[in-house]
């Protein structure tokens, strides 16, 4: 973070006024002066903003499936600051699940459930199918080498800002990489013990299909608005541009099947009251 035109354009008695508080503990942390030598911080994506809905109990409109931290949008949106996210996680798991949770199983009356039910033993074997499979393959690379890979693409190309030619170049890589976790992963141990490769492995497989469709939505949005910014949407002050007009929608991705492309559905945002409007930092 270098503030040299800043400083050059304004004065280093205005940037200090502005940012001195923070200028100062960064020198006493560093050693290095702000104002001579560039910062060592760079802008990174900071969790994944959130924006389930939820009730005033935190539960989604699926009965008993409540969403806490920064997957809804009760506190924040996708303003998303470090203390907030840290704020809302620690203040919904701490402070407000345990109770809807609780009240929702004392006044719900829940069915028995038995491993000889055809929807429970569907789940167990896919499940198992699922590690059978991840443990067989026997391959060359282990989970973390898919991992690194799989986040430098989505970080180079997916991240504080995206351009259609990378998002193109990462749904392109994408299916490769996935391909070649199916066919060349290791995964030392077995399925009867605790193992983390073998979780590792499972949230990798995860990884991938989601890494795809975060691109796939991305490309698909061709505005530049809140987190998503497209270098080709901005305004010529490099301000995000929005498009309003068009992309006024939550997006909703159905998953179609293996190896086919996802349908998207658009669900329409009404604004009655705050409307949306172009945000600047100037």
């Amino acid at each position: 973070m270098d503030f040299a035109e800043s400083i050059q354009r304004l004065g280093e008695t205005a940037v200090s006024e502005r940012y001195g508080n923070l200028f100062e503990m960064y020198e006493r942390i560093t050693g290095e002066n702000p104002y001579k030598t560039p910062m060592r911080i760079y802008p990174a994506i900071h969790y994944t903003m959130g924006g389930l809905w939820v009730d005033y109990n935190l539960m989604s409109n699926v009965p008993g499936l409540f969403v806490i931290g920064e997957a809804n949008f009760s506190d924040h949106g996708a303003n998303r600051l470090g203390a907030s996210a840290l704020m809302q996680g620690l203040a919904d798991g701490y402070f407000i699940i345990p109770y809807p949770i609780g009240n929702y199983l004392a006044q719900s009356k829940l069915s028995q459930v038995s491993e000889s039910m055809p929807a429970v033993r569907e789940a167990l074997e896919g499940v198992q199918g699922r590690i059978d499979k991840l443990l067989s393959i026997q391959g060359q690379r282990s989970p973390d080498s898919f991992h690194r890979e799989l986040g430098k693409l989505c970080w180079e190309h997916c991240g504080m800002a995206r351009t259609a030619s990378g998002l193109k170049e990462a749904l392109k890589r994408i299916p490769e990489l996935r391909e070649e976790f199916w066919s060349n992963l290791r995964v030392p141990g077995t399925g009867s013990e605790l193992n983390q490769n073998l979780e590792k492995a499972g949230r990798v497989a995860d990884f991938l299909e989601f890494g795809e469709l975060m691109c796939t939505d991305a490309l698909a949005r061709e505005e530049s608005c809140g987190g998503h910014f497209r270098s080709e949407h901005q305004t010529p002050d490099g301000e995000a541009k929005r498009d309003d007009e068009n992309f006024t929608y939550a997006a909703a991705w159905e998953w179609k099947g293996e190896g086919q492309a996802h349908a998207l559905h658009k669900e329409r945002l009404d604004f009655e009251y705050v409307k949306p409007t172009q945000r600047s930092y100037k």
